[in-house]
């Protein structure tokens, strides 16, 4: 089927060097498109399947796409997702494509279908032979270009390269995850996001892994989904994000003790920090105990894991990524100097020393802004955006972004600590803090909180949770302000988007700026909604 795609877009003018737009979702026919782009020289840009058509058309346009492979709908959560019908309204701005091929997943009739531009792929692929000759490719040639989603400006087209990628995608998931031959590995991101590339295609594929493709939610058709596909498939290593152990986590033990987790090896996390109480269920109640976490930290610019424990050789640390990966010299820089901070136990910026074949070649169309971001606030290093805090013996704990950490009458505090702090009260399932500005403070923190279902949230959670972070960082780690909600404003890969909270709760709600890419825009209303009424309510004070 590779084969066969690579000759259907050969024969409608698709040569080496030519962009393809890749809309489609969690099903095996998205993977098949990336690799017979591949196979042709052809550099791909995957969209996630659950972008606006507004999102869905600026990375089109951004990377001069002339063809777009995407499905008729999709199918999530037991709901068909129209698909076609968001890439017929974006390409309204795109005028340079002239092809969708369009895979049939549901086969639903009522599908907007215009010819001679769209053609059935499936139709297509059966008048090609099926073996196409790879194209030869140096090292440096483009493999493909993935846009972050980015929480300002316009979103970047991340360029990764041919060789260097192959082998660091390689080399981390059969040592990070303990790959052997006959093991079944399931990663249960999407192919929208650099986890989907790295850790369901190339990288297991270069190793002749059996990879595992989940098209679903983690919830349906109820909180078990996850395990019941362990437990089926006698999955080996399991890779996931905190936001979908926290959203699992949520409905307790119940839904993962009714199943047979024995195959499991290795238990993974990632795209973000994963909190010490999710961290211990995960460890204690999926892996009972004696499933290895590899807790990773990587980027999209970064192609790879690089700060990861080895599973079975590294002692854990909960919310730790612990070591950095083979031949990745990271470091710790003072985030106003930029001098190199060697001693353990101490914080900054998290950068990287020397140059690793993973590492991300450029922005698409925009090589000024890859130096301005990467390579040019500190001189000499590449800059993660994060900060980190390494402690006596070493491990490396992710701190978050470096704008989330606040500076409150002087004292520099990290979100992602405050976070853990909040998340340490039982009836807290995930927060998120930013700081709003404050005429004597200067900043002062806002936290706005998920609890669980039967949770009070009353006056008394409140003061717990405040007293609770005082004596667990110190006295002048006050949260002015604490409201509970009912979800937080997420992208598509599971990111925050703070900047918006920054303004709800500055109740600078005029002008949002860009939600496209969020998972559930209409919380947004029911957060700016839940803000006011508690600034009405006096409670601020």
């Amino acid at each position: 089927k590779v084969c066969q795609i690579a000759n259907v877009l050969t024969s409608i003018g698709v040569k080496k060097g030519d962009n393809v737009c890749i809309y489609m979702p969690m099903i095996p026919e998205a993977a098949f498109a990336m690799l017979a782009c591949t196979r042709i020289g052809a550099p791909h840009s995957v969209v996630f399947a659950g972008f606006s058509a507004q999102a869905l058309g600026s990375r089109i346009l951004d990377c001069s796409c002339t063809v777009v492979i995407t499905c008729d709908e999709g199918v999530r959560g037991g709901r068909s997702v129209p698909l076609k019908k968001t890439v017929d309204d974006a390409l309204k701005n795109c005028p340079k494509v002239s092809t969708v091929l369009v895979w049939k997943r549901t086969g639903n009739k009522d599908v907007p279908f215009t010819e001679p531009r769209d053609v059935w792929l499936e139709d297509a692929m059966n008048n090609q032979r099926p073996y196409c000759p790879p194209v030869r490719m140096d090292s440096e040639d483009p493999l493909f270009m993935l846009y972050t989603s980015g929480s300002t400006g316009q979103p970047k087209g991340i360029l990764h390269t041919t060789g260097g990628y192959i082998v660091f995608a390689t080399l981390t998931h059969k040592y990070i995850f303990d790959y052997h031959p006959d093991n079944v590995y399931a990663c249960v991101a999407d192919i929208g996001w650099i986890t989907g590339h790295t850790y369901i295609v190339y990288g297991p594929l270069s190793n002749g892994a059996t990879t595992f493709m989940f098209e679903s939610t983690p919830l349906y058709p109820d909180a078990g989904r996850y395990w019941d596909m362990v437990e089926r498939h006698k999955i080996n290593q399991f890779y996931t994000a905190p936001t979908a152990i926290r959203a699992v986590q949520k409905y307790g033990s119940e839904f993962v003790n009714k199943y047979d987790l024995s195959s499991l090896r290795v238990l993974g996390s990632v795209g973000e920090p994963i909190n010490p109480e999710a961290w211990h269920w995960y460890h204690d109640v999926v892996g009972k105990g004696k499933v290895p976490i590899v807790d990773t930290f990587w980027q999209t610019e970064t192609g790879g894991i690089i700060v990861t424990p080895l599973p079975g050789a590294t002692p854990l640390k909960p919310s730790s990524a612990t070591f950095p990966f083979f031949g990745i010299d990271l470091a710790i820089l003072d985030p106003h100097s930029g001098v190199l901070i060697k001693e353990n136990q101490s914080e900054g910026v998290l950068c990287v020393r020397q140059p690793w074949p993973g590492m991300a070649r450029t922005i698409y169309g925009d090589h000024s802004r890859f130096m301005r971001t990467y390579l040019t606030p500190y001189p000499g290093y590449y800059f993660t955006g994060d900060g980190a805090l390494r402690d006596k013996d070493g491990y490396y704990f992710i701190t978050g972004r470096v704008d989330d950490v606040l500076n409150v009458s002087g004292h520099r505090i990290g979100t992602a600590e405050v976070e853990a702090a909040i998340g340490e009260h039982p009836s807290v399932v995930e927060s998120a803090v930013v700081g709003i500005p404050h005429d004597i403070k200067g900043q002062t923190m806002f936290a706005f909180v998920l609890t669980k279902h039967e949770a009070s949230a009353d006056d008394k959670l409140v003061y717990e949770i405040k007293s609770h972070v005082r004596s667990t960082i110190g006295k002048f780690c006050s949260v002015e302000h604490i409201v509970v909600v009912t979800g937080l404003p997420k992208t598509r890969s599971g990111k925050i988007m703070r900047r918006l909270l920054r303004k709800i709760g500055s109740q600078d709600t005029d002008n949002l700026g860009d939600i496209s890419t969020l998972a559930d825009s209409e919380i947004v209303g029911k957060i700016v909604a839940t803000v006011k009424s508690y600034y009405e309510s006096g409670k601020k004070k």
